[in-house]
């Protein structure tokens, strides 16, 4: 599977968000990745339904929601309405995450599930065969620019294990203190796709930040 590099617009100049998103998009990103926190779930308020309506009108980027709310399953139908292409959202936050994935399946998009650093690979063990995508957070969620915490390397490579065993095509997505030399940690614990704002969009040469992620 093809590594990409999901651009986060945590770590972009947020009153350029359009002309952001290109840029990123110009440097060879290929996915925009999105936060949505909500104040409960993280401590802290982000982006929301309107203003990813907007920027997804402005970039043919594959759109990469990532919901960090409380209760997840009430807000997909809108997200998926403001241009999602896939929606993730964390077991932690939900009694039902069975639901959540058909929520999101019913709506034609891809879903993801999702686990702190903290959170055990188990408690996403028996989704692996129900979703496209695994997001693993390599920091704990909430604010963009944390450092890289090695000790997910560990989950990273159990989590490909499940994949493999699953014989299904998943993507394994990291999140969290993406740089150059992280990636390369993950990609050899069996990471796919990576997550990156403050270090691409704050390089000096976008297009060789991207490329160095990907490797």
């Amino acid at each position: 599977m093809e590594n990409i590099v999901s651009a986060s617009v945590l770590g972009c100049d947020l009153s350029s968000l359009g002309a952001e998103a290109l840029r990123a998009e110009a440097a060879g990103s290929q996915w925009l990745h999105f936060d949505v926190m909500d104040g409960l779930f993280v401590n802290n308020i982000s982006l929301g339904i309107p203003l990813l309506s907007s920027v997804s009108k402005k970039t043919g980027m594959y759109v990469d929601t990532h919901l960090m709310i409380v209760d997840p399953i009430r807000y997909i139908e809108p997200f998926a309405d403001a241009g999602s292409d896939n929606i993730t959202f964390h077991v932690e936050a939900c009694d039902d995450p069975q639901a959540v994935i058909d929520k999101i399946h019913s709506l034609g998009l891809s879903a993801g599930i999702s686990v702190k650093p903290g959170t055990p690979v188990s408690e996403i063990a028996p989704f692996i065969n129900k979703v496209e995508l695994v997001l693993i957070m390599t920091v704990e969620p909430g604010f963009g620019g944390q450092g890289f915490i090695e000790s997910t390397l560990s989950k990273i490579s159990e989590c490909r294990d499940l994949i493999k065993a699953s014989g299904r095509e998943v993507r394994l997505e990291v999140d969290g203190g993406i740089n150059e030399k992280t990636a390369k940690l993950c990609r050899e614990a069996g990471a796919d796709t990576f997550v990156s704002g403050t270090y691409i969009f704050h390089a000096e040469d976008m297009p060789a930040a991207v490329r160095s992620i990907t490797g």
